[in-house]
């Protein structure tokens, strides 16, 4: 069996790029329209934007550019040989029940995709401290390769079975390490990295009980996918925000899992703080001041416990 070192893996250079156990012999990043570039450290992908991808002013919402990037990140994992069994997890991983989870996950966003636009994704990962894992996304228009979007992510690894966190076996840090790229997809003078207030009865100006997760927000690791929270985070948003202001910024804390029995609360409060525009001693752009800044709280109905908490930044349309 010949056998080719991808990032420092060992993988049978017969079996590359091809999906396991599938009659389809085209290669692996064929069928799903992604490949590796810079000497694999990332993984880019394209995609259209479908007619049930976008929102009443006929562009992409948030919802979709966060599915479109956990689609490139799962697909960066099947295609670099390591995935195991479980949803994104690597072989090492799956042998001890262990899977990822998201902490933490800044969006930024110039502008958003309109129907029947392409887009291209590039995303790699890093080191995020001693037990995490960083993961960077840069969305770019297809045919001007102007960038639109940017994202950074920090994750740590839960055990299946337990639900508890657990520190990065070095088993599998060692499958992971050849991946990684020392390279930021927002700069730190950017990157939002504060403190999100936590909202109470008495702080929160708006709030909506009775959010019921369904079965169909259920993920393969059996809790709420993490993208069905922005829904639920909107819901308390006043609609004259959502009909005049472009959603440009959303960071989001995770706190605990959601499961479907639990019924949610969503709560919004006008930010007390100001991201006003600045510059660094090197010239670089800070985080740009916002026409209007939210913070939000998802909890638990029953007992508050705390799922997310959140921090939005809106444009007004009328800049357009």
């Amino acid at each position: 069996m010949i056998r080719k070192k991808v990032n420092g893996v060992s993988m049978a250079k017969e079996n590359f790029g091809l999906l396991k156990d599938s009659p389809i012999s085209a290669p692996l990043h064929s069928c799903l329209l992604g490949r590796f570039v810079e000497d694999r450290f990332v993984y880019r992908q394209t995609f259209i934007i479908r007619s049930y991808e976008i929102g009443p002013d006929k562009t992409a919402t948030m919802e979709t550019l966060m599915n479109l990037l956990q689609e490139t990140a799962l697909n960066h994992v099947t295609s670099s040989g390591l995935a195991g069994n479980g949803f994104g997890a690597t072989r090492e991983m799956s042998l001890r029940k262990l899977i990822w989870v998201v902490t933490r996950i800044h969006i930024q966003v110039q502008r958003y995709s309109s129907w029947g636009d392409v887009v291209e994704i590039d995303t790699w990962v890093d080191a995020a401290g001693k037990n995490g894992m960083r993961r960077d996304w840069i969305i770019r228009d297809y045919h001007t390769k102007e960038i639109i979007t940017r994202a950074t992510s920090t994750w740590v690894i839960m055990n299946r079975e337990t639900r508890r966190l657990s520190k990065i076996p070095e088993q599998v840090k060692q499958e992971v390490i050849p991946f990684y790229l020392n390279r930021l997809a927002i700069p730190h003078v950017e990157n939002d990295v504060d403190k999100i207030d936590k909202l109470t009865d008495g702080t929160a100006e708006r709030i909506r009980s009775g959010l019921a997760p369904r079965w169909s927000d259920m993920d393969a690791n059996q809790h709420v996918n993490n993208v069905k929270y922005i829904g639920w985070i909107l819901e308390s948003v006043p609609i004259k925000v959502l009909e005049a202001y472009h959603l440009t910024s959303i960071t989001l804390e995770y706190w605990r899992e959601c499961r479907q029995s639990n019924l949610l609360e969503s709560l919004t409060s006008t930010s007390r703080t100001s991201s006003a525009t600045s510059e660094g001693s090197d010239g670089a752009r800070k985080r740009s001041n916002p026409d209007l800044e939210y913070i939000h709280l998802l909890r638990m109905e029953a007992d508050k416990a705390e799922i997310i908490r959140a921090r939005t930044e809106w444009h007004s349309k009328s800049g357009d």
